[in-house]
């Protein structure tokens, strides 16, 4: 059961007993929802995700970083892989344009980035093999607009698609919903604009 389900049954201070004897309670609720149990191939899969995650915001980091040392020095360069290739060839060739301390902080940056590269493509490979062999992972991404890592995500993240009782479910569950707050306030425009016209 997720814990925030449980914890309305918690009487006093948190204790394992007091822990206990609220699961006990919130267990035999009608309406409690419970977490679907993922396997251990699952989970595995999830963790290459995470880590490939942490990888790309470490490489964005990097870029970042190697982009706003170089305006120092007046080298701008466009956003995206190709500013990035460009970056790291201009630092290549200018020789007299940077001091030997800024060339050898900035050739670690680059260093790191193609180690960060060639650890994400590692990641990659190892989900793609997964994807491969994994039918609902493959089944996903025969959806127009799904790759292989969406599609292994989702295989991964989601055990039992009956958990849900609806796309818009499914959808609130992924974060792809609005917030109660902004469909409140989008209801209360509408009323208001319905009561103007009624005017």
């Amino acid at each position: 059961m997720p814990p925030a389900y449980v914890k309305p049954y918690v009487k006093r201070g948190k204790t394992d007993a007091a822990d206990a004897e609220a699961i006990c309670e919130a267990v035999t609720r009608p309406t409690m929802r419970f977490v679907a149990v993922k396997s251990e191939g699952q989970q595995a899969i999830l963790m290459l995700h995470k880590t490939r995650d942490l990888l790309v915001r470490q490489r964005t980091g990097s870029i970042n970083a190697l982009r706003s040392h170089l305006a120092e020095y007046g080298i701008v360069i466009g956003q995206g892989p190709g500013g990035v290739k460009a970056l790291v060839a201009v630092l290549q060739q200018s020789d007299d344009a940077l001091p030997t301390q800024a060339r050898v902080a900035l050739q670690t940056i680059v260093t790191q980035l193609r180690t960060i590269a060639a650890q994400i493509e590692g990641l990659e490979a190892e989900v793609l093999a997964w994807h491969r062999t994994n039918e609902t992972s493959r089944r996903l991404a025969s959806i127009p607009g799904i790759g292989p890592i969406t599609a292994t995500a989702l295989a991964a993240a989601v055990p039992d698609a009956a958990l849900f009782r609806s796309g818009r479910q499914f959808a609130a569950w992924l974060g792809l919903t609005q917030g109660q707050a902004a469909q409140a306030a989008r209801s209360a425009s509408g009323a208001s604009a319905n009561r103007a016209t009624a005017i």
